[in-house]
Parts: structure tokens; sequence; C-alpha cells
């Protein structure tokens, strides 16, 4: 899938400056504009023959839940071609993931990583549950709730505000997990790329950093 590099010729990241920095400054300006109502990108079939007519060049990659109440493009008033996104079950790592941010970054040239979790997130909400019954789920749904587990568990069973919590655990380790990943730690440390959690609020629909860096 590429190495580490942006392609030859190709303007990483140029939509928002071409650094992590200027890239989550533009993804947390759309943020706002979508929270005040003030949007400026509509999802029309123009904007998308527009961009169909040369090669992508997006500056942002989110991996964010499956929930519907989170569309991400929306959240961030993103229009075509500016921001790639990858969608789990409580924005659960596997192969594929990993290996499609690996793509995006060694060969789209992305500055800027956001892992995107949700306040009442119904994955860990499941894996809460499963965890307090002792019964571990069957089918793939396992896979979900064994990787959202270990936040849980750092978190305690027994909190209060166990749910809440967990979600925030679950993030950073998330944002953890790839920062250490082997075709990404390299630009990280050059600081050609940037990973990052966040936390979207259902009821505001506005995104915080979660440990900003």
């Amino acid at each position: 899938m590429g190495s580490s590099q942006a392609p030859t010729g190709a303007t990483p990241g140029r939509l928002a400056g071409g650094t992590p920095r200027a890239a989550l400054a533009d993804l947390l300006s759309g943020n706002r504009r979508f929270v005040s109502g003030q949007p400026i990108h509509g999802h029309d079939v123009t904007a998308a023959a527009a961009t169909a007519s040369g090669d992508q060049q997006p500056y942002a990659v989110v991996l964010g839940c499956i929930d519907s109440r989170v569309p991400l493009e929306a959240i961030f008033d993103q229009t075509f071609g500016a921001i790639c996104v990858i969608r789990t079950g409580g924005h659960v790592l596997d192969r594929a993931v990993r290996g499609s941010i690996e793509y995006v970054v060694g060969q789209l040239g992305v500055p800027l990583v956001m892992v995107l979790g949700h306040e009442r997130c119904g994955a860990v909400g499941a894996t809460v549950d499963a965890l307090r019954a002792g019964e571990r789920p069957g089918g793939s749904l396992a896979h979900l709730v064994d990787e959202i587990a270990p936040a849980v568990l750092e978190v305690g069973l027994d909190d209060p505000a166990v749910l809440a919590l967990a979600v925030r655990r679950h993030v950073r380790r998330t944002v953890d997990a790839l920062r250490v990943d082997d075709l990404l730690a390299g630009p990280i440390g050059a600081g050609r790329v940037a990973v990052v959690g966040g936390l979207y609020d259902l009821a505001t629909g506005e995104v915080a950093l979660i440990d900003p860096a």
C-alpha cells in the first residue's frame, strides 16, 4: 500500500496548508460553522463533479463510530475531496482500518489523523453490559467488545460514570495505538503527521479535543 512518504509531485493537505496544525484548525473551524448553523459546504452533484476531475488530495482522515447521528463530513462541514472517512463500531481498529490510514498518510500525504468518539456510544455501552454480565457476545461482535474492554476495565465497572469515562479512555487508547503504528511512527516523529483524539457531543454538535496535541 506504499511508503510513509507523500507521493512525488503531490501537495500534501493542500486544502489546509499541508501541516498537522493547519489541518486540525480547518477541521475545528468547520465544526464551529456546523454548530453555529452556518455551514459553507453542501453535498451536491456539482461539488462531486468538480472533485472527480482531478486526483484526490484530502488533508485529514477521520476515524469515527458507525453511529448514524454522527455523519463525519457534515459535522466538520467538509465538501467532497476534503477528508477521508473510516467508520467502525466504537472506532475499533483492525488491520483494514490500519492499512487504510497508512495508505492515506503514505500515498496521499495526509498530515492529520483524528480519532473521534462520541457521547453515549452504543458500542462502549454494549461492552460495559457484556463485562457486567460476564457473557462474551457471539460472532464478530465479540471482537468489538474485546477491543473496547480494556478501556472499560481501566475506568472500572463500579464507577458510576463508567460509560462516559470509558468513551474518553477508548479514544485515548486508539490514538496511542496509531501513534506507535509501524508506518505512522516515522512521519509522526518527523512532525509531518499528527494523530489526535476528539469527542462529539450529540446534543450540541460540538467536537472537543481530548488531550490536544
